[in-house]
């Protein structure tokens, strides 16, 4: 599964990329400047800077945010994301979910709220150039 979605995640910057295996757990909260491939268990918020990508056997019991999310196992927690969600049909999300853009599959599971903010990304006007 890595090696098919690691281009869903943007190239940027702002950090190293960070991949919790399966059979690996994680407990507390866990934070990162880059794009973040969990296949393991996470108890605790996780929040990332940059894409998020949840494997098919992963679990997730925390709150999660990012800047874009690709979910195809199970999350039980809040969830923010700045730009675009997808939801794979292996998908299960048991919390509410906060994004700009929303991509779910046939056969994804949502209980929980669902907020699309309608504003418009913000840009360079002339006069600040």
């Amino acid at each position: 599964m890595i090696n098919s979605e690691t281009n869903y995640m943007k190239k940027n910057g702002n950090g190293g990329e960070t991949i919790i295996a399966e059979g690996v757990k994680v407990e507390g909260d866990f934070t990162s400047d880059g794009n973040v491939i969990i296949e393991g268990m996470v108890h605790g918020n996780v929040a990332a800077k940059g894409d998020v990508i949840v494997g098919t056997n992963a679990i997730i019991d925390a709150d999660l945010s990012a800047d874009n999310l690709m979910l195809s196992g199970k999350i039980k927690g809040n969830v923010r994301v700045a730009e675009k969600t997808d939801l794979a049909a292996s998908s299960t999300l048991e919390g509410d979910l906060t994004t700009r853009v929303l991509n779910i599959v046939a056969g994804a599971t949502v209980n929980g709220k669902i907020v699309m903010p309608n504003g418009t990304p913000t840009t360079q006007s002339d006069d600040e150039e």
